[in-house]
C-alpha cells in the first residue's frame, strides 16, 4: 500500500508527502537525517491526514495535486 499524507510541524506549518511505510516515514520526519529538508527544523511533526493507493503513482499523483492546494483547502481536507 502506499500512502499520500499531511504533517502539521512544530511550528503550525503542513508538509505533504508520500511513502509506502507511514511508520517509518513519520520516525524519519522525526528522528532521523533522512526525513525531508523542510521538516528537519521544525520538529515534532504529527500525522493529520492520510490516504491509501494501490500504487506510487496514484499516492504521488494525489501528493502533486494537495500541494497545489491553499492552506485552507488543506485544512478543510484535514476536518473531514
Amino acid at each position: 500500500m502506499n500512502y499520500t499524507y499531511m504533517v502539521q510541524c512544530a511550528d503550525g506549518s503542513l508538509y505533504t508527502g508520500w511513502t509506502n511505510c507511514l511508520s517509518k516515514r513519520l520516525k524519519a520526519h522525526n528522528e532521523s537525517k533522512s526525513g525531508a529538508k523542510y521538516t528537519k527544523t521544525k520538529r515534532p511533526v504529527k500525522l493529520v491526514y492520510y490516504e491509501g493507493y494501490e500504487t506510487k503513482e496514484e499516492a504521488m499523483g494525489r501528493e502533486y495535486a494537495i500541494k497545489q492546494l491553499t492552506r485552507k483547502e488543506k485544512l478543510q481536507l484535514i476536518e473531514f
